[in-house]
């Protein structure tokens, strides 16, 4: 069903308790309150196997997360063979740990494992750089500007179009969706909340891409919403953002809301322009929520 068309949505004067309500998703509601399906299960005992595992969990976490942005940042680099008894001995883990911390990585093409000769790490070239994590390593590392240069040009390849597909086939849950997210932006916005406004700017994203109703374009919510959380995690906002990118997005749901495929394609290809000239004049970003 077709989002009927409607009154555009006024300059943020809706308010929020005439959304679509229960509308987290279940992962949301466990991570606001800050359990996990993992932590129920490892409730118990001390010695039992679920706490073990998560204590494993914890540590493979963390062995990825110091392992990864290393080789990214070539250490050790491309050709290179790793050693399973070092990196026990670097990260202080059981060789169990650093197994899966491999499997990962291999998952990822970065690591290659082979019988005789070991650990290898592969060429960037057999990389996959749309894993969330290869891409919040990159945005940490030395070449940040060059993956925020990538995934820039990604977005100018699909969010224009992606947002033309959901004027013509968002349901009027999807607009509800956009239009709590571009409230949210306005509120948190103003008040300065940049954690706030990311995750209503994320949602915004992951709305329209699910709205175009092409599954391809759904499954790279998390790539746009890593490099989104990037910008705010590494400063590259300033505290209170700019107006008129939220402007830029009410435009974007109006256009969806009212199937005006041009107007929405447009939008979104402007709310893209700032963040593109801000980062090729080297000034952060004003277009906050992009």
């Amino acid at each position: 069903m077709i989002c009927p068309v409607q009154q555009s949505i006024p300059e943020m004067t809706r308010p929020a308790a005439a959304l679509r309500p229960g509308s987290s998703s279940p992962v949301a509601l466990l991570e606001a309150t800050g359990t996990s399906p993992q932590a129920e299960t490892g409730s118990g005992s001390p010695g039992s196997r679920p706490v073990r595992r998560i204590a494993d969990t914890n540590l493979h976490d963390r062995v990825l997360n110091e392992l990864g942005p290393a080789l990214v940042a070539g250490d050790p680099a491309s050709g290179e063979v790793l050693r399973t008894d070092e990196l026990v001995e670097r990260f202080s883990v059981s060789r169990s740990v650093i197994r899966e911390a491999i499997r990962v990585l291999e998952s990822m093409h970065v690591l290659e494992s082979r019988r005789s000769v070991g650990v290898t790490v592969l060429p960037r070239a057999e990389w996959n750089p749309f894993d969330p994590r290869m891409i919040r390593w990159r945005l940490a590392g030395p070449d940040r500007r060059a993956q925020l240069q990538s995934l820039t040009e990604l977005r100018f390849g699909i969010e224009p179009a992606a947002a033309a597909l959901a004027a013509r086939k968002a349901t009027p849950e999807h607009c509800g969706e956009l239009a709590a997210a571009v409230m949210g932006m306005a509120s948190t916005g103003r008040a300065g909340d940049l954690d706030a406004y990311l995750q209503h700017d994320i949602a915004f994203h992951r709305a329209v891409l699910a709205a175009s109703g092409n599954e391809m374009f759904a499954s790279l919510g998390n790539v746009i919403a890593e490099v989104l959380t990037g910008r705010t995690t590494h400063h590259l906002m300033p505290q209170h953002p700019n107006p008129e990118a939220v402007r830029l997005h009410m435009t974007v749901a109006n256009a969806i809301q009212t199937q005006d495929s041009d107007a929405a394609r447009l939008a979104m290809h402007d709310i893209l322009a700032e963040v593109s000239d801000a980062m090729n004049t080297d000034a952060a970003p004003e277009a906050v929520g992009a």
